[in-house]
């Protein structure tokens, strides 16, 4: 990607993203939404040309973007709705007497192979395989059926016909290919599909299991933290991925802040790590909020294979593979919180599980905060630019100008007081374009996407 979009950010002061659309899903056109409209994942497919949202009614819709015309270049990045279908029912475990929600809690897209498109969608515990395909002909002239596929009397055929395909509008159809269910007790945090493309994993509290996508009714455990005894429980998966080139390494993180890096060439079951990384605690910095603000929320291998992201709570780390003591390099994404802390516990904020997103080039990084606000990071500058997703400033080709906290003492005017921020309004969940600075936000029921400003 040339010239990149955080160097320009800060250097024009807000001249670089505008918001060709702002695409809001919400099945009501009222300002009120309801819980099963929040979006809950976002992830663009490897071509970027779709973009995939579930929420928490089970729902996934997909949008697709828009081809360039001669009579409208400017359109070229624009997405519209392409598909939408529900993925997953809200079921009741009768043995556990226990409510299994119907939220989507990943997407994962699997290579395009052929004219249809793949992919892996989860909730708590199931895992689904959906193929998304087109339809724009229609057979006709059946032998044995008349036209609305109801069986003719054979005395009544006098002639053999050849059917024929017509046009017909283009449906574009989502259908369940497979469905891997019953291997996980606890929620499923986190899939991720493997580079050999016939492998993927899911992962939950305790345990990992890897499936190959043709085998239904069976799983390999590949990590299995669970004590002998639960009273001696302390720590549980947070997320897990594969390597993107090695099919034998994956990663997964912990609620203690630690990192695992696994070789299934090592053992059938990997209890043992390959690499451990793990940052030694600053003692100054010690407090009663330690262990839960040091929980890694999302685990992201770069695109090169060379470095891991990690996302806690208040910061986002880039570690290379070959040190496992100290990350490289330590983000601050929302340190004027640290003061908040105590008033972050009692509203559960604290527990929020933030996401952090790699640009196409790995050079930029993107991970979301409260008050709708998402932050940048670029690795080459090290200059950082936070941005708000709102309808307010989310006009279509509109310029997004970074916005900045004041902690305390004087606020100047375009500045926003930490006291005033709204911990309701928090993006969880970004995805970033696979090789374009166009970027998706998701603030609670409206997805958000932004593209480099074009001339």
């Amino acid at each position: 990607m040339g010239g990149l979009l955080l160097s320009e950010f800060t250097r024009q002061h807000a001249d670089t993203l505008s918001a060709p659309q702002m695409t809001t899903f919400s099945p009501s056109t009222h300002t009120q939404h309801t819980p099963s409209d929040i979006i809950s994942t976002v992830e663009f497919n490897h071509t970027g040309e779709l973009l995939a949202t579930g929420d928490k009614g089970g729902r996934v819709v997909i949008f697709q973007r828009e081809q360039e015309s001669k009579n409208q270049p400017h359109r070229r990045g624009e997405y519209n709705v392409y598909s939408t279908f529900q993925s997953h029912e809200p079921e009741f475990d009768y043995l556990k007497s226990l409510e299994i929600e119907e939220k989507i809690n990943k997407i994962r897209w699997l290579p395009q192979q052929n004219a249809a498109y793949f992919l892996l969608s989860t909730n708590d515990k199931t895992v689904k395989l959906w193929k998304v395909s087109e339809r724009d002909k229609r057979p006709e002239g059946y032998n044995l059926k008349d036209e609305d596929g109801r069986l003719r009397d054979p005395s009544m055929i006098t002639m053999l016909r050849v059917p024929v395909l017509r046009p017909m509008d283009l449906m574009v159809e989502a259908t369940p290919r497979r469905v891997f269910a019953n291997a996980h007790t606890y929620h499923i945090n986190s899939i991720s599909v493997n580079s050999d493309y016939e492998t993927y994993m899911s992962a939950d509290d305790l345990r990992i299991n890897l499936w190959n996508f043709e085998i239904t009714n069976q799983s390999f455990n590949i990590v299995d933290i669970k004590p002998a005894n639960m009273e001696e429980l302390t720590e549980v998966i947070t997320a897990a991925e594969f390597h993107p080139h090695h099919c034998n390494t994956f990663v997964y993180s912990s609620s203690k802040g630690t990192i695992r890096l696994c070789d299934m060439r090592a053992s059938a079951l990997c209890d043992r790590h390959s690499k451990f990384f793990e940052e030694p605690e600053d003692p100054s910095n010690r407090s009663f909020f330690s262990e839960i603000i040091s929980s890694i929320s999302d685990v992201k291998f770069s695109h090169s294979g060379r470095y891991i992201m990690t996302r806690d709570y208040l910061t986002v780390k880039v570690w290379d593979l070959n040190m496992e003591n100290r990350p490289i390099e330590t983000y601050q994404v929302h340190d004027y919180l640290r003061s908040k802390l105590c008033s972050l516990y009692e509203n559960d904020c604290i527990f929020d599980k933030f996401e952090c997103v790699w640009n196409g080039s790995d050079s930029v990084i993107m991970t979301g905060s409260y008050n709708n606000f998402f932050r940048m990071f670029d690795r080459n500058t090290k200059r950082d630019v936070t941005l708000e997703a709102s309808r307010e400033n989310s006009k279509p080709r509109a310029i997004l100008k970074p916005r900045k906290v004041c902690v305390g003492g004087k606020r100047r005017k375009d500045e926003i007081s930490v006291d005033s921020l709204d911990f309701s309004k928090k993006i969880l969940h970004t995805a970033w374009h696979p090789s374009e600075n166009i970027i998706a936000v998701a603030a609670t029921n409206n997805l958000y996407i932004f593209q480099d400003k074009v001339n």
